[in-house]
């Protein structure tokens, strides 16, 4: 953002230096990218002077030509030819003399040198508006006025001031900052003097000759002033104007637009001026129209407007795009005598993705989407109306329409001096407290020995807190005033152990050893995505349509990173991403931490010594159980799942229901839904459940056993509903001591079995820590293990 150091004096009375100033604002929370000497035209008018044509005549070898002697106050007369057809004798003119480098308005800067002309000698230029940067005009030379004094420097007898620009690195959230006004603000408040706000008190209707009705349809227009002025002449801005926007980088157009402008620029309200007489039917209406309706745009470019686009319409047609670009219609031009002008407080969302939706960037909607002061629309109207009355003429021809429905009502704040030293680490006297409040333009409504409350103006929309405006007191108080204490205060944390980073750490490295890649995804994703809809957390103002929800399920995070990759002819992936996800229901916002596995494509590259293998269900199954048991986590139950992002699976279960992990193939619509081609599989770990679940492990220590283990198989048919999961419970009910570990080695249905049967092959790990089993120990226990299974699962023991 630009900002203009003599234009902050308008508000300021300070003999701060530019760089003085510079300082300041760094200090107060605007930083200064850049200071820049900036000279009101370019080249300052430097070696130009006033001069007096004494004669002039005919020249003899053109007939076009002019040969003059000027009087440049030196004592010695100038002579100069001149081709303009309007010099003549008695004027006062502008002079460039010899040496004098000269910057036109268009085309490059040259030297003027003495020259011969058609055989003549030629000692200077008389020059043209354009042909020293102070217009457009090359009719002729510039005649100044009679009292003009003869060898006075141009730069003396325009009063061209030097000016400084300072480019500010503005924060999405200082809104109120982005303009003169608001930065005078903040170097008044520092330096505890006072703003002078432009005078509007001569404003006054001149007559209700041209009044035009304004309806407004929409609750995206807040606030919508305006007000019509008749018998305007749209010219050339004078100097001062276009010298004000030019230090800022704005390019003049006309009058009334660049007064729209310069408020813009001055308070930091937008303004837009129709040609009222284009306003068809007499009415204006705020409002959104039908979905693709064509509008042409200033710039030429035909648009389709989107159904939540506001506008702002004639009776037929819209005119301009509300807060973001006008019309190419309906705007002023050279023939305008009548305009409506417009001043609003327009919903900064909506304003947002209008502009984000047609890529359109201006001035206007640069502000209106952070916010700008609701209250200041009818004050900026006054403004621009005295303004244009000054410098274009004409007459206030209706009263100020003003629409305001849903006052915007100050924030409410409750300060306490008590939390203000905490949070500053210093006791900043609470008359000065008080002192920088004001000047912030903050109203303190009660006050106490402990506090304030007070009343913060509906523009400063980021400070609605206790530590919005303790922040705010001490950007102004200054961070470099708070000294350095000699005592530090510091409180003790208890924390659990082990700690998340700590798991996380050891997750990532086993996972990593077992070749997976960790990934980072975005929060926020489509909300096609959405397990929920209604449980979703939409976010209000989304950067895109395609990041409008926070995610419900790590899936499809990983899927578009698996998709991403494809296409880049890498297929074979390991993948896993610690995430959130979130939720809201019945307005209580969930925030839980999981842990997802993918895996797709071949587990390992195409080798001379061995062929591709496709991973699958079981490589997934495997580094699960390494990783769970890595972390020591038992007593789970195995199920088969039962989810919408799985077409087949397991999960392992704890008491209570709680879901420890879930994992199988993906379903093939949401592999379709993100465009995924081949196979994935996929788990999803309850990692907020991991975490209580380390945290309740005790680490214990025992010896290596002496004992050898043994190992007994057995072959069963059960039928086809029985699970692993079921034939494992039995077994380790039966045999707690003993039983070390169950596990199946095969499983075979086919026809050759029973109608309704499979097979399990399974193997039972013994062990006794105090001395070596004998055959018949174990044969006793093998055999209650056939009992138990025939009798409580039905298994059929395969001989």
């Amino acid at each position: 953002m630009k900002i203009s150091y003599n234009w902050l004096k308008d508000f300021i009375q300070t003999d701060k230096t530019p760089a003085e100033i510079s300082q300041i604002l760094t200090g107060t929370g605007l930083e200064v990218e850049s200071l820049e000497k900036v000279q009101a035209i370019p080249g300052g008018l430097e070696g130009l002077v006033i001069g007096y044509v004494k004669d002039c005549a005919q020249h003899p070898n053109a007939d076009r030509l002019r040969i003059t002697h000027v009087d440049v106050g030196t004592g010695d007369d100038l002579q100069i030819v001149c081709g303009a057809p309007n010099v003549a004798a008695g004027q006062k003119v502008v002079v460039a003399v010899v040496s004098t480098t000269v910057y036109p308005t268009h085309g490059e800067p040259f030297k003027i040198s003495k020259s011969k002309i058609r055989g003549e000698v030629s000692e200077g230029m008389i020059c043209a508006d354009d042909e020293i940067g102070l217009g457009e005009s090359h009719a002729g030379i510039m005649v100044l006025p009679e009292e003009a004094v003869v060898g006075i420097l141009a730069k003396d007898y325009f009063s061209l001031n030097d000016d400084y620009m300072y480019e500010i690195g503005l924060t999405p959230n200082r809104a109120d900052a982005t303009s003169h006004l608001g930065t005078a603000r903040d170097i008044a408040a520092f330096l505890r003097t006072h703003i002078t706000k432009p005078d509007v008190s001569a404003f006054a209707v001149d007559n209700n000759n041209l009044v035009i009705p304004v309806e407004v349809e929409s609750k995206a227009a807040i606030r919508y002033s305006s007000l019509t002025i008749s018998g305007i002449k749209v010219a050339e801005s004078p100097a001062w104007l276009k010298e004000r926007l030019a230090v800022i980088g704005v390019r003049a157009i006309n009058n009334v637009v660049d007064i729209t402008n310069y408020v813009l620029h001055d308070l930091g309200q937008p303004m837009h001026a129709f040609d009222a007489d284009k306003v068809t039917g007499g009415k204006v209406i705020v409002k959104t129209v039908a979905e693709s309706t064509p509008f042409i745009t200033l710039d030429g470019v035909e648009r389709k407007l989107h159904q939540d686009d506001l506008m702002i319409c004639n009776a037929v047609e819209p005119m301009c795009i509300a807060g973001v670009f006008g019309g190419a219609t309906s705007g002023v031009s050279d023939a305008t005598i009548n305009i409506f002008l417009e001043s609003a407080y327009f919903n900064p969302v909506s304003v947002r993705k209008t502009s984000k939706r047609f890529g359109l960037k201006t001035d206007s909607s640069f502000r209106f989407e952070r916010g700008t002061d609701p209250d200041m629309t009818v004050f900026a109207l006054k403004r621009a109306a005295l303004l244009i009355k000054e410098i274009a003429g004409g007459t206030i021809s209706s009263d100020i329409s003003d629409i305001y429905p849903a006052r915007a009502e100050p924030f409410k704040v409750e300060f306490s001096y008590k939390n203000a030293v905490r949070l500053i680490g210093k006791d900043i006297p609470a008359a000065e407290i008080k002192a920088i409040i004001e000047a912030l333009d903050i109203k303190v409504e009660e006050e106490s020995a402990e506090g304030l409350l007070l009343a913060v103006p509906a523009y400063r929309v980021d400070v609605t807190r206790e530590v919005d405006v303790i922040e705010e007191v001490l950007r102004i108080y200054g961070y470099n005033n708070i000294e350095i204490p000699t005592q530090i205060r510091a409180s003790l944390n208890t924390s659990v152990k082990p700690e998340r980073d700590t798991v996380q750490r050891i997750v990532s490295e086993l996972l990593t050893a077992n070749g997976f890649n960790e990934m980072l995804a975005n929060s926020l994703t489509s909300s096609s995505y959405a397990t929920n809809l209604e449980h979703a957390v939409k976010i209000l103002n989304p950067l895109s349509n395609d990041l409008d929800i926070m995610r419900q399920t790590l899936l499809f995070s990983g899927l578009e990173a698996i998709a991403h990759n494809q296409n880049r002819r890498n297929p074979n992936l390991k993948l896993y991403e610690f995430g959130k996800v979130y939720g809201v229901k019945e307005d209580k916002y969930s925030e839980n931490r999981q842990l997802s596995l993918f895996i797709t494509g071949a587990n390992q590259g195409e080798q001379w010594g061995h062929k591709s293998e496709t991973v699958s269900f079981y490589h997934l199954k495997g580094a699960i159980d390494e990783l769970v048991d890595r972390l020591n986590l038992k007593d789970y139950s195995v199920e088969d799942v039962a989810d919408d992002e799985l077409s087949y699976g397991l999960q392992y279960n704890y008491r209570g229901g709680k879901t420890l992990v879930k994992f199988g193939s993906v379903q093939p619509s949401a592999l379709k839904k993100a465009d995924v081609e081949k196979e994935v599989f996929f788990a999803l770990f309850n990692f907020d459940l991991i975490l209580q679940l380390v945290q309740k492990n005790k680490i214990t220590f025992q010896d290596v056993s002496k004992f050898p283990a043994v190992r007994r198989d057995l072959s069963m048919l059960v039928d086809q509903a029985v699970t692993f999961n079921q034939l494992k419970l039995i077994a380790q009910k039966t045999e707690r001591k003993l039983l070390t570990e169950v596990n199946v080695f095969d499983v075979y249905q086919g026809d050759k079995l029973p109608a309704g049967k499979k097979s399990y092959a399974l193997s039972f790990i013994l062990q006794d820590e105090e001395k070596t089993l004998t055959d018949k120990a174990i044969d006793s226990i093998m055999q209650k293990l056939i009992y138990n299974l025939g009798k409580e699962a039905g298994a059929e023991i395969r001989k």
